[in-house]
């Protein structure tokens, strides 16, 4: 028997405002965008902000519905939604951003696990890492390089 130690490593920005401009406007769409999210059921609201290659940001939010599971999270509603007009683009960079209507989200809330699976293929398809920015409705910002710091043993296609 041995024992694998696995580091992952992620910078921490203190406000909005510490964040490179280009990322400090991908947030603010990704805010924009979380406020239009269909949440009824939840009340939890994500907005995403993809940074394309070829210069494009496209936004999505969460999209609930009443016959669970049938909703789809706002990562994969922005990833798809790329993937189906810019088949050939890869995904530079990801803004998320999440809050709650019945309290105030303050600790950074990252991607789902379904989410993360979705982004691995993506980054995985295009052999470029996708960083990573997330935060709640307010407080800290975390970056990951890279969705392999969120998913360390993903599953892919090299499996099947």
């Amino acid at each position: 028997m041995k024992e694998i130690n696995i580091t992952t490593s992620f910078l921490v920005f203190d406000t909005l405002e510490e964040l490179p401009n280009d990322i400090q406007d991908l947030m603010i769409q990704a805010v924009e965008i979380r406020k239009k999210a269909y949440a009824p059921y939840s009340k939890f609201r994500v907005g995403v902000a993809l940074l394309l290659d070829n210069g494009k940001i496209i936004l999505g939010s969460n999209q609930e519905n009443a016959a669970y599971p049938s909703g789809l999270c706002a990562e994969r509603v922005a990833i798809f939604h790329a993937g189906s007009i810019y088949p050939e683009a890869k995904i530079l960079k990801m803004a998320i951003t999440a809050a709650s209507d019945l309290n105030q989200t303050h600790a950074p809330i990252p991607p789902c696990g379904s989410c993360r699976q979705s982004i691995a293929e993506y980054e995985i398809k295009q052999d470029t890492p996708i960083e990573i920015y997330f935060m709640g409705e307010i407080g800290v910002i975390y970056q990951s390089a890279s969705l392999k710091n969120l998913l360390p043993f993903m599953f892919d296609k090299k499996f099947l």
